[in-house]
């Protein structure tokens, strides 16, 4: 049995109309939700005459605004399909996803004009619609949507990419159910209610900034500032602001690091806050405690784009004396801790942690290899060690895969040794993640030269700068004779690991 999805918008717009939903701090914007469900039904119609129907793609390359939030609920009602783009990617990399998704429209704010352009010939993209005085246009002469398709929950509502260990990023499918579960997973122990006022500031093409925490918020009828870029000193500045009155806040471990050393931190007001967040990737106890130091208890929380996305969350409360838990299972959601054969670990030992529930991807877009591999039996492979102790707490304690988290992104190194291994001159090359105080951990490339060539550091780094978004670039590159090799001949990354990263952190 399938249920429909209901409009929360609209539900919103009908109960309580004048109250704030969304505020653009770059625009200044303030958007009701009688406003914004208005807006929404303009914009809809708009897509609607221009071909935009049931399961067509609409793409969406934009730092953070409200006209990214208008566009997801436009498709929703349409029963199209959200594609928001990761706007540090090249357009070696988007051109790749376009591709993949296969979009009739994608919308694009003004600093990405010139790169939206070239998409659109690449990719043979249908339309195009820029933010600002084009999109205001087209929303002031459309008339409101006559009807609203029918949606189920088991209807695909967004394709959220992440990149994938063979190099190419996978389209992990999210169901209306999905995020409607995560916003009950979410709401209940994070006190989200209609009285929330949450501070974005991650950006709302990653499932972190998307569901973490604005559409459980706009699901419970609360407000949402968002934050076109991360500034730590305006961040703390809001969290301070009694007028605003601040109540939930969300970042990765970097975004903590940067508000910390702010001068502002010292004399900021954290009272308000009932709950500030850390997804994205491990934080460091020392970072912890300095939160803590300032009566600020940072509630950890574990989640996948392909869980939409929570799994684990650590309730305040438990917070100091569980420090580097990430929490326990939420209500809508079962996790287990497995060996190699796929059985289950006891209490205490690590082994990997899968995933079953109704906040599941059903599978990636395109990619029924990738789905074989990732599902046992409806559970995901999440690919990350885990361990609980005897008190139902879980910790992530390593990444089963080669992957490794950079300022809450997730890297593979498998899609940077691909670019690498374009040059010419390279005869082998691996990367691996490497500590670091600021973004948690950066790329280390290694690189073994074909006899008779030869290569600088320079450039490598400057090819990778043609071909990788930022966050993806290795920070260091270290040039050996040859790589290490295991029996089978796979090049031996522990041994890389144990010989250069120990070696370059004692030298730190």
């Amino acid at each position: 049995m399938s249920f429909n999805y209901y409009d929360w918008i609209a539900h919103h717009a009908e109960g309580r109309g004048d109250k704030t939903a969304l505020v653009d701090l770059a625009t200044q914007r303030r958007l009701t939700y009688r406003t914004l469900d208005e807006r929404i039904d303009r914009l809809a119609a708009h897509l609607a005459s221009l071909g935009v129907s049931r399961g067509e793609r609409v793409a969406v390359l934009a730092p953070n605004t409200t006209g990214m939030l208008e566009v997801q609920f436009a498709c929703f009602r349409l029963a199209a399909i959200f594609v928001p783009l990761n706007t540090r990617l090249t357009v070696h990399e988007l051109k790749f996803i376009l591709s993949d998704a296969s979009p009739m429209m994608l919308l694009f704010d003004h600093e990405f004009e010139a790169m939206a352009h070239q998409l659109q010939k690449l990719c043979e993209i249908a339309r195009l619609l820029q933010f600002g005085a084009p999109y205001e246009t087209a929303l002031a002469a459309s008339q409101r949507l006559p009807a609203h398709e029918v949606v189920c929950l088991d209807d695909i509502s967004t394709i959220l990419y992440t990149s994938g260990t063979t190099g190419k990023p996978k389209g992990a499918m999210v169901t209306h159910g999905m995020t409607f579960i995560n916003a009950v997973n979410l709401s209940i122990p994070t006190f989200i209610s209609q009285r929330t006022v949450f501070l974005c500031v991650l950006p709302l093409f990653h499932t972190g900034g998307l569901n973490c925490y604005t559409n459980p918020v706009l699901h419970a009828g609360g407000t949402a500032i968002i934050m076109r870029a991360f500034d730590p000193g305006e961040s703390l500045r809001l969290i301070g602001d009694r007028t605003i009155g601040l109540t939930h806040f969300l970042g990765v471990p970097a975004i903590y690091q940067f508000m910390c050393q702010h001068p502002a931190f010292a004399h900021t007001d954290f009272s308000r806050l009932q709950i500030a967040g850390i997804g994205g990737a491990p934080m460091s106890l020392s970072l912890l405690k300095t939160w803590l130091d300032r009566g600020c208890a940072l509630a950890q929380g574990y989640g996948l784009t392909e869980t939409s996305p929570i799994v684990l969350l650590l309730d305040p409360e438990d917070a100091a004396r569980k420090i580097g838990s990430a929490g326990r299972p939420v209500l809508h959601t079962e996790v287990r801790i497995v060996d190699a054969a796929g059985k289950p670990v006891a209490p205490g030992e690590t082994g990997e942690l899968w995933v079953k529930g109704p906040n599941v991807t059903p599978g990636y877009w395109q990619r029924p290899d990738a789905n074989e591999a990732s599902f046992t039996d409806g559970w995901l492979h999440t690919g990350d060690a885990a361990r609980v102790d005897a008190d139902g707490f879980y910790f992530i304690v390593d990444r089963t895969k080669d992957m490794y988290i950079s300022g809450g992104e997730n890297v593979y190194p498998a899609e940077i040794e691909e670019v690498l291994h374009q040059l010419p001159a390279v005869a082998e090359a691996a990367v691996i993640g490497a500590p670091d105080a600021t973004w948690g951990e950066t790329g280390l490339a290694v690189i073994a030269v074909k006899k008779g060539e030869s290569l600088t550091e320079a450039e490598v780094i400057g090819h990778c700068r043609e071909r990788l978004a930022p966050f993806k670039r290795p920070q260091r590159i270290v040039f050996l004779d040859a790589l290490p090799r295991n029996a089978t001949g796979k090049v031996h990354k522990p041994t890389l690991r144990q010989d250069l990263v120990g070696q370059e952190s004692a030298g730190a």
